[in-house]
């Protein structure tokens, strides 16, 4: 029998790290002085040299100091251009969830210990956004600010999920644009964010211990297209509300895929039949998707990715419309492709891909976000 799979609901936007949160305007740090960066990416004013300082402390680590690139190819452009919205996603994220904890927020107890790793974490995620956008400073290209973002959780628990989740999402994605940077000769900047991604998985095996999963997740994690990246972080940004078109960032938007109800599923490792729901209104892919709007599903498949294995599609089953939005069923073999850590899935119009980056051309929605849940 398939037990329930444990959900982070939407909606629960309340206070807490679930409440809509304004740009993050800090404390200020350090003795005022003039700022070197034309870009304030926690708020106005940009730290001063003293307060990149602070955070350098707070992080543990200074950021990398050789010299930047004046010049990037597109590819590598855009990839930082993803890093650096994701890296200021996080620290709104870090900072709402250190502000629930030390202010006693229902729900948001921590101990010392957890609430000094989130402590350390959010200053990381800085340095991690300061890096981001002085290298695309450096090359003159558009630098991303924060908008508004909405977090689905109401407790210290939950937090701890999403963050967990979203980390395996970013370490995909890096690995997408260490392809990148390769494609466009900028072998320095693999180096850099490697190191990233090293942290990224330090941070992800803590969340994951305090969840009471086995902090490595599989043994090869799982690679994730920039554009499914960029889609999934719409799940957090209130919608119009960053100072700038998201089109700025040349990378598709797809529209969500709802897994048992809900943007992220928690599921146990087993074979199981999952439930799945798209809008597909505002597809990229529009005029495919007119093609199968009201139909029972033929042409039409899950395709998902797990690990380094290749993408694999499986048929829709109990497809049902309601205007543009499709509800339908897919089956989750779990034990046949030993599915551990975290699955992304894409409502396509293809099968057989021969890379992960060939299901971005064929998708009408995507990603499906589905961790599963291998406890100690």
């Amino acid at each position: 029998m398939v037990k329930p799979s444990l959900v982070i609901p939407a909606g629960l936007l309340g206070m807490a790290v679930g409440r809509i949160i304004p740009r993050i305007v800090p404390t200020p740090l350090g003795t005022p002085a003039v700022s070197t960066r034309t870009t304030a990416p926690f708020g106005s004013p940009a730290p001063s040299a003293q307060g990149e300082l602070d955070i350098a402390r707070e992080a543990l680590g200074k950021l990398p100091n050789a010299p930047h690139d004046t010049s990037l190819g597109a590819g590598t452009t855009t990839a930082f251009q993803l890093i650096a919205f994701n890296e200021l996603f996080e620290v709104a994220f870090f900072s709402s969830l250190l502000n629930n904890i030390t202010h006693g927020v229902p729900g948001y107890n921590a101990s010392r210990q957890n609430a000094h790793v989130i402590r350390v974490a959010l200053a990381q995620e800085k340095q991690h956004a300061l890096g981001a956008i002085a290298t695309l400073e450096a090359a003159g290209a558009f630098v991303p600010t924060q908008c508004k973002y909405r977090f689905p959780a109401t407790n210290f628990r939950e937090a701890i999920l999403v963050a967990g989740i979203q980390t395996s999402l970013v370490m995909g994605a890096l690995q997408d644009a260490n392809v990148l940077f390769t494609k466009d000769g900028a072998a320095g900047l693999v180096r850099i964010v490697s190191s990233v991604i090293g942290q990224e998985g330090e941070q992800n095996g803590y969340y994951r211990l305090l969840l009471r999963l086995i902090p490595p997740e599989s043994p090869f994690l799982t690679t994730v297209p920039g554009a499914f990246a960029y889609s999934a972080l719409q799940n957090y940004v209130v919608p119009g509300s960053c100072p700038y078109p998201l089109s700025n960032i040349h990378l598709p938007i797809f529209p969500q895929i709802l897994t048992n109800g809900h943007p992220m599923a928690l599921v146990p490792p087993q074979d199981q039949t999952l439930t799945f729901e798209a809008d597909l209104k505002v597809s990229n892919s529009s005029a495919a998707a007119s093609r199968h709007l009201g139909g029972d599903g033929r042409g039409l498949f899950l395709t998902y990715t797990n690990g380094q294995q290749l993408p694999f599609s499986v048929p829709l089953r109990n497809v049902k419309w309601q205007g543009t939005t499709i509800n339908f069923q897919a089956e989750f073999p779990y034990e046949q492709h030993i599915m551990g850590g975290l699955t992304h899935g894409a409502l396509t119009t293809g099968c057989n891909f021969t890379d992960p980056d060939a299901v971005v051309g064929a998708a009408l929605a995507g990603p499906a976000i589905i961790q599963v849940e291998n406890r100690i």
